[in-house]
């Protein structure tokens, strides 16, 4: 019987180790394997998470494992590492047996913590990059005190204002806060950091007027916008998002930038080639689902897919962009 878990179905995820899909069955004809008696899945296959059961790159990562059960006719366990920004679940899936049984569900914050932690591995040769999952911009957001209604407007009154406009992140070393940094050097300005533990937290006193701007998520920060409690300035993708199309993006006005939260699927180092690629041709089958579709472009999420090839770019791409940051602005994380 088939066990439906993860909030998108409805119904609550418990535990650190949830089992999504369909008991263990034989699997289909011509599916390729390791061992010439044994094809390929024939016992579980763990699905590690960065994150807490309920939150966005959760209930994606719960999306494949259901969506890769049925397909596989096998189980996938969902196993939720959590703590450490993420580094927990990484040094857990670099450890694993690389036998095509042990992937994760990796957050652009596999990215940013190698640029802001110390690793005993490589983080780019020590994985096997699997596809893309998607990414989702930030929407830029400002009290409706702030005179500000444009890219331009927000440069010039920051600039005229420096350190005087307070902006929110979920904490020090998270994407929202290195994605404010990265504007504050792109566009020569000088906005001051309040951390939170959490990125609502920092949305409420958004709306409360103690911080004049975020960086905040689609899923978050649109539905206030939209109900007016705060102002929607710009996205911080490459392009404009098809979830909010009125706000330009970022880079409209400052060439070249983005900064995104993106996921995408990934394997220690050594995964047998043919697995991988098996891994690759399933989860761009699960991003052309409909219902998968209609889902994700719900929470502003831009489905990408495409090539292993492509993820290790840009992961190669994302590292190097946020050491420089890093560096840049002297960020500090214990750890």
């Amino acid at each position: 019987m088939q066990m439906r878990c993860g909030r998108w179905l409805g119904v609550a995820a418990m535990g650190c180790l949830t089992v999504c899909g369909v008991q263990a069955q034989p699997a289909a004809k011509g599916a390729t394997g390791t061992k010439a008696d044994q094809p390929y899945p024939n016992k579980p296959i763990r699905l590690i998470v960065q994150f807490a059961p309920g939150g966005q790159g959760d209930v994606i990562a719960r999306t494949i494992a259901i969506k890769a059960s049925e397909n596989f006719r096998q189980t996938v366990l969902v196993d939720n590492r959590t703590g450490g920004g993420g580094t927990i679940a990484a040094d857990a899936l670099v450890k694993s047996n690389p036998d095509g049984y042990t992937f994760i569900v990796a957050s652009s914050s596999y990215a940013s913590n190698s640029a802001l932690y110390k690793r005993a591995f490589d983080p780019v040769n020590d994985i096997t990059p699997v596809a893309m999952i998607g990414d989702s911009g930030f929407i830029v957001a400002v009290h409706p005190s702030v005179p500000v209604n444009s890219v331009n407007d927000l440069i010039a009154h920051a600039k005229a204002n420096p350190g005087k406009l307070n902006y929110g992140s979920s904490g020090v070393g998270g994407t929202p806060h290195l994605a404010t940094e990265l504007f504050d050097q792109m566009a020569g300005t000088r906005m001051s950091h309040v951390p939170y533990k959490g990125v609502v937290l920092a949305l409420n006193d958004l709306i409360g007027g103690q911080l004049q701007v975020l960086f905040g998520s689609m899923a978050n920060a649109l539905p206030q916008i939209r109900a007016g409690r705060v102002r929607g300035v710009a996205v911080s993708s490459a392009k404009r998002s098809a979830a909010a199309p009125e706000f330009p993006a970022i880079g409209e006005t400052v060439p070249g930038y983005e900064a995104v939260v993106w996921y995408g699927v990934a394997g220690p180092r050594g995964v047998p080639p043919v697995i991988a690629a098996r891994w690759n041709s399933e989860v761009n089958r699960i991003l052309q689902l409909p219902d998968v579709k209609e889902r994700m472009a719900g929470d502003g999420m831009e489905l990408i897919g495409g090539t292993s090839q492509r993820f290790r770019e840009l992961l190669v791409a994302d590292i190097a962009r946020w050491q420089r940051v890093v560096k840049m602005a002297n960020i500090k994380v214990s750890g």
